[in-house]
């Protein structure tokens, strides 16, 4: 086999592994098919749990309804290493603590779920010093 067969299978195969490699992580960050940016939620609740592990960080709230029953929401966060950098930690949020959410809705039907918050304590201060809260821009 000729050296330039052999760049030729080399080079198609470093092409497909790359293909293979790269496709799914951008699928993966896509959260428009799980959850409606159309369809924007705001609650407030307590929170119960709070798993800090990849390959995303997920709170967990009791949210009583104005009719007194408590649902409890799973709110999608970022992967730890990531929210880790704008200053959450395992630490940040206590079981019982209130906060107050503005997220997407997911469009899993009787689902209870939310992505791409805003969270702040009740009072409206930030859950972090520091953090970066980002508000949904105003169409123009």
């Amino acid at each position: 086999m000729s050296i330039r067969r052999w760049i030729a299978a080399a080079a198609a195969v470093t092409t497909t592994a790359l293909a293979l490699l790269i496709g799914p992580v951008f699928a993966h960050h896509a959260s428009a098919p799980f959850y409606n940016p159309e369809d924007r939620v705001e609650f407030e609740g307590t929170v119960t749990r709070w798993v800090f592990r990849n390959p995303h960080a997920f709170l967990f709230l009791d949210v009583t309804g104005d009719n007194g029953e408590i649902t409890e929401w799973q709110v999608e966060l970022g992967a730890p290493v990531s929210i880790r950098r704008v200053g959450w930690s395992p630490d940040t949020l206590e079981i019982g603590q209130r906060v107050k959410v503005t997220g997407q809705r997911s469009r899993a039907e009787g689902s209870y779920g939310v992505c791409c918050v805003r969270m702040t304590k009740p009072d409206g201060s930030p859950v972090i010093e520091g953090g970066r809260v980002e508000e949904p821009a105003a169409p123009r």
